[in-house]
């Protein structure tokens, strides 16, 4: 699956606020945490940083959160509820990295993953992200544990 990344719009931030996914990613849900809701959902908050991914049918499919510290590029992503758990996550990954790439030109990327979330934990490791530390994150209401991962770019 190609994916075309463009900065993201309003009306793409108001569809994906309204994502809901089942069972225990649910807790990937944008209206579990009203912070992180509110950035999405602020033009202001999203410059440079928020993209929209879309299919070669101009459908969105997916969400990316780059943000540069340095010669690091920080990741967060989100595929569409109905695409996720179907093995379209390490295309979806390798494609938002080369955007990345090209983009910021970061010396390597950072993301953090749910503890519980092994699915995504297999996808971020097939394509060289390394394990770091578990570290304590508060949201979505809660304390919940993280796995810092790491990629050379």
């Amino acid at each position: 699956m190609e994916i075309i990344i463009k900065p993201m719009n309003q009306q793409d931030a108001e569809l994906i606020a309204e994502w809901e996914y089942e069972g225990i990613y649910s807790f990937y849900n944008p209206k579990k945490d009203r912070e992180d809701l509110e950035e999405l959902l602020s033009p202001e908050s999203r410059e440079n940083t928020y993209f929209s991914a879309y299919n070669d049918n101009g459908e969105l499919i997916g969400l990316f959160e780059f943000c540069q510290d340095g010669d690091v590029v920080e990741i967060g992503l989100g595929l569409k509820p109905e695409l996720a758990g179907r093995g379209y996550g390490q295309s979806f990954i390798d494609q938002g990295l080369q955007f990345a790439r090209k983009t910021f030109n970061p010396r390597s990327f950072q993301l953090s993953v749910a503890l519980f979330n092994k699915r995504a934990i297999k996808v971020y490791e097939r394509i060289g992200f390394e394990p770091q530390e578990a570290f304590h994150h508060e949201t979505n209401g809660g304390v919940h544990e993280f796995l810092r991962m790491v990629k050379k770019a």
